[in-house]
């Protein structure tokens, strides 16, 4: 295959993948936004929530949904009238930022170490009991008690 025809259908499988995410953003659901928006009384997503406030929150997502607000416009009111807790994931900027990074890097961290630490413990082994050369008198013993339990 071509480069060409490889850019071709690399460029339309983007296409095709991003369409649903795109169509998520300008027509969003309640479903999805409540998976994403934490209800500030009982701080679960407003999906588990039955409090009074996040029945109103859900009401108000129900509202600006059918006035034809995106995701992005819905959150960002909640926000407002809320504060940034009111997300279910911190966003991806400034202080943040370190909650998105730090666990896989945590993650790698942690398999670099166990990697370095299982090499070292290996290494510091000694020989097995197969490499140590058998004791003529233990052999003699072992023989010896093998014929009396054959008698």
């Amino acid at each position: 295959m071509s480069s060409r025809a490889c850019m071709v259908v690399l460029a339309l499988a983007a296409l095709a993948l991003g369409a649903p995410a795109a169509a998520s953003e300008s027509e969003p659901t309640l479903a999805e936004i409540e998976s994403e928006v934490v209800c500030p009384t009982c701080h679960t997503t407003l999906d588990q929530s039955s409090s009074p406030v996040a029945n109103r929150m859900r009401d108000f997502i129900r509202s600006r949904i059918a006035a034809g607000d995106t995701k992005t416009e819905i959150k960002e009111q909640l926000v407002a009238d809320f504060g940034e807790q009111v997300l279910a994931s911190p966003p991806k900027r400034g202080f943040n930022l370190l909650a998105w990074v730090l666990p896989p890097v945590g993650a790698v961290a942690a398999a670099v170490i166990v990697g370095i630490l299982a090499v070292r413990w290996s290494r510091r082994r000694g020989p097995g009991p197969e490499a140590t050369a058998p004791d003529p008198a233990m052999e003699r013993r072992i023989d010896d008690e093998l014929a009396r339990l054959d008698s």
